[in-house]
């Protein structure tokens, strides 16, 4: 019988995670999914307990969510509660309202200080007070202190695990001090170098204290003083990681003294969440939308989008209007319009998503914008030509009417050049009054595109055909 269970056990931990195309096997998460409704403790250990944080996340999510919360409350102390970093946050906040204060902070203990700020963040203030009075006073000090930081702030990512050193010591004694303590980070990068009041004075990696000898001081070998500060915004400290190739970076107060480090796995999920978050803002989805979200979240959070988009297709159809009669008059204006109009839109959408993600890089910046204004308007009038000749043989073919190729083209020519005007001016106008222009741009720009488009084809039609 013992045999058997250990037969069966084995089974189980062989049981693949992923398919070929990397997601995870339907029959993995049935199987954790019956052994969580059977509250088979050994046979769920055996089959999860070994999996990557990341690994565990994505399952979690796969679960149905009355299971959530069963599983972490199964494993007890073998659930790494890391793995709740990687989940959506409306799964996680679900979990953790779900799960005792006591157990949530049990867990908090045993991860990194960075990933139980990303824990706790999100929840309402009276949870993370019952929670943060279950840990010890220096510990609950600390992670109190972490969540007063601004959100998206580089104090909000760091992690206070760091080891630091005085400058008298010498190569010899700060491989001794890593020998012997037993508290050190997981994972460390850099020693960084404090005076006694804790104020940062610089770092010293860890190949080059490893190629020196024991007697060469720390301070022969300490580098600049690159930091950043606390309140310094993710964003920022994203872009330095990325200008000068970092690993890991110290993080200051307002006094100078190092209070904590961000490492490059922090970073990678800033960059993540940041192009995200402009992906979303140019489709008019809000920056927390997630897949998890139940149905009346997110169609709350689309409307207002939907609701001003509607407005300034109301004022597009009013250009239509002041060419009521013409319309009439000749059918083929009205269904040639909107392919100008929609040509446009496309044209400005490129041109847009192009410059907002430059000004969100800082690669657009004043130096260049004039060179990059002029560019995107010389690309709109080479489009503009080719689409011009291509609308123009298509709609005389089609309609068999002289000049309304010609009307098309010239209209084609206007659109895209206005297109790719509204597509680069309008989001650096806005950032220069400080407005995100990755939520703000695409109802603009849309508008031009439609008005132009309807306004340049229809008015042309009326100039060069004669009609009222």
């Amino acid at each position: 019988m013992l045999e058997q269970g250990k037969s069966s056990i084995a089974e189980v931990s062989a049981l693949p995670l992923r398919g070929e195309d990397g997601a995870i096997r339907a029959e993995f998460v049935e199987s954790a999914a019956d052994k969580i409704e059977a509250r088979d403790v050994a046979g769920l250990r055996a089959l999860v307990g070994g999996l990557h944080e990341a690994d565990l996340g994505d399952l979690i999510e796969q679960l149905d969510p009355a299971l959530r919360p069963r599983l972490v409350e199964l494993l007890g102390i073998h659930f790494d509660f890391t793995a709740l970093t990687e989940v959506d946050d409306a799964v996680r906040d679900e979990i953790l309202e779900e799960l005792p204060a006591q157990t949530v902070a049990e867990g908090v203990r045993d991860i990194d200080s960075d990933d139980a700020v990303a824990l706790l963040k999100d929840l309402p203030k009276e949870e993370q007070t019952e929670i943060l009075e279950q840990l010890p006073p220096p510990e609950r000090v600390a992670l109190a202190q972490r969540l007063d930081y601004p959100a998206d702030s580089a104090g909000r990512r760091m992690q206070t695990e760091f080891i630091a050193v005085p400058p008298t010591w010498n190569v010899g004694a700060a491989i001794d001090y890593m020998r012997e303590t037993t508290n050190l980070p997981e994972r460390f990068y850099q020693l960084y170098v404090v005076d006694p009041d804790q104020h940062f004075l610089g770092a010293v990696p860890l190949d080059r204290l490893l190629r020196s000898k024991r007697p060469v001081s720390i301070t022969e070998l300490m580098e600049d003083r690159q930091c950043v500060h606390a309140t310094d915004d993710q964003e920022h400290v994203a872009r330095e990681f990325e200008r000068y190739n970092l690993v890991s970076m110290p993080v200051v107060d307002a006094d100078e003294r190092l209070v904590g480090v961000i490492t490059h796995d922090d970073v990678v999920d800033v960059i993540q969440e940041e192009a995200e978050e402009d992906i979303h803002a140019l489709g008019g989805v809000t920056r927390d939308e997630e897949l998890s979200d139940t149905v009346w979240t997110i169609a709350r959070g689309r409307f207002n989008w939907l609701l001003i988009n509607l407005a300034t297709a109301f004022l597009a159809s009013s250009v239509l209007g002041l060419f009521e009669g013409q319309l009439q008059q000749m059918v083929a204006l009205a269904v040639l319009a909107p392919i100008v109009a929609s040509q446009g839109g496309n044209a400005t959408t490129q041109t847009m998503t192009v410059a907002v993600r430059a000004l969100a890089t800082h690669d657009l910046t004043d130096a260049n914008a004039w060179r990059v204004i002029f560019r995107e308007l010389a690309v709109g009038f080479l489009n503009g030509l080719a689409f011009a000749v291509i609308t123009g043989i298509a709609a005389y073919v089609w309609f068999k009417v002289p000049g309304l190729g010609f009307v098309i083209g010239l209209a084609m020519i206007c659109n895209l050049v206005a297109a790719a005007l509204g597509g680069i001016l309008i989001p650096l106008v806005l950032n220069r009054l400080r407005v995100d222009p990755a939520v703000a741009s695409s109802p603009f720009v849309t508008t031009v595109t439609d008005v132009v488009g309807f306004f340049s084809f229809l008015g042309i039609a009326t100039l060069w055909f004669g009609l009222r």
